[in-house]
């Protein structure tokens, strides 16, 4: 039977417990049916029916709907590239922190869709962040009613303020996270201009710099962060993530699990950094994470950035190197070695060799054949 008659599924959280939002234009048979369903309740806050969020209650709205009223589940069901961690939701710092006078801080209902669409800590953090400079900037305005003339003047601000062209990109996620996702209203941002991303060469160590940098690293436990940083061309996250079983010294590889875009790979390991990884092993004795901290916990990222700079220091290299610099030279170096690009591509976890091709730019090789003018 052809029906007009449409309910739109949607994702609420009500006294920090999951339920199923009901939103629909008032109809008599869609009303009466409402109280056929176990544990309905009208909530006055969000204007809608909503019942418990499980998979009885899901199933039982499908089937009594079924021929009277089309469900839109587009918002429940909704994909997200969220990265799904083993982490938990933790936004304590949001509450504990200083704020100046009259600061604005986000919605609840901004940390709610946040924790329910499952984004990773950092992610949330950054979302806050600019978000809340947004809102902040309108102090006096009602952010429920600020429209794309605001959010272009905003931006326009930012830019003129020499923010970078990730940091204008995060704000514009953020603005429509809450407007599109949070508020659910339909994509009134489409026509925002995005900064056009600056296309820069990545900064590349040679082999010499990255041999100086390991041997500068005294602490056993520093000297294996560093190592494989480079020798397995990973992300920081990616190692930190590492755990014991994840090291398969029988066939010479490091499993990388859940990494970006939530894809697994494989990548090399390095014999010389197996050895000062069997010493660390016996020395350390991790129990869960192949580096920890202290008290047993995952290592932190802001311990990686201090190994780097205290190792860049010792060396004397005068780069402005990160985690992802050695990433960069493992990947150069491996070209510059003769490797396959679509081997470097696997290596890297690059869902596309255009990624992978940049290092094409860097890498010594491609002006070997090149002779200088100057030198003719």
């Amino acid at each position: 039977m052809k029906t007009h008659r449409h309910i739109t599924l949607k994702h609420l959280l009500i006294d920090n417990k999951k339920f199923i939002g009901l939103k629909f234009q008032s109809d008599k048979v869609l009303n009466s049916l409402m109280k056929d369903l176990k544990e309905i309740k009208w909530n006055n806050e969000f204007g809608m029916y909503c019942l418990p969020n499980n998979k009885t209650n899901l199933d039982d709205i499908f089937n009594l709907f079924r021929g009277v009223a089309w469900i839109n589940s587009n918002y429940f069901f909704q994909k997200t590239n969220a990265k799904s961690l083993d982490e938990e939701f933790d936004v304590q710092w949001f509450r504990n922190r200083q704020k100046p006078d009259n600061f604005r801080t986000c919605p609840n209902s901004f940390l709610d869709k946040l924790e329910l669409k499952g984004y990773a800590n950092n992610t949330v953090k950054t979302y806050i962040s600019c978000f809340e400079r947004f809102i902040n900037y309108y102090s006096n305005k009602d952010i429920d009613k600020l429209n794309e003339t605001d959010v272009r003047d905003y931006l326009k601000f930012i830019t003129q303020s020499d923010w970078s062209t990730s940091y204008i990109n995060q704000s514009i996620n953020s603005i429509k996270f809450y407007y599109e996702i949070v508020l659910g209203m339909p994509n009134r941002f489409y026509e925002i201009e995005r900064p056009r991303k600056k296309k820069k060469l990545p900064i590349i160590l040679s082999k010499d710099e990255v041999k100086q940098l390991i041997e500068a690293t005294q602490n056993l436990k520093h000297r294996c962060v560093l190592s494989l940083l480079y020798s397995a061309g990973l992300r920081r996250s990616e190692l930190l993530n590492l755990r014991i079983a994840d090291i398969d010294s029988k066939r010479m590889l490091i499993k990388v699990n859940d990494a970006k875009g939530n894809k697994d790979r494989y990548t090399i390991l390095s014999k010389s950094a197996l050895v000062d990884l069997r010493k660390y092993y016996l020395q350390y004795k991790p129990s869960n994470y192949l580096f920890e901290g202290q008290k047993k916990e995952k290592y932190s990222a802001t311990s990686i950035i201090k190994i780097l700079a205290s190792a860049i220091y010792k060396a004397g290299i005068n780069k402005h190197v990160t985690p992802h610099t050695l990433r960069h030279s493992f990947a150069t170096h491996l070209l510059e070695n003769g490797t396959d690009l679509r081997y470097i591509q696997l290596l890297l976890g690059h869902n596309s060799t255009k990624t992978t091709e940049i290092y094409t730019h860097v890498a010594k090789t491609s002006f070997n054949s090149i002779q200088n003018p100057l030198d003719l």
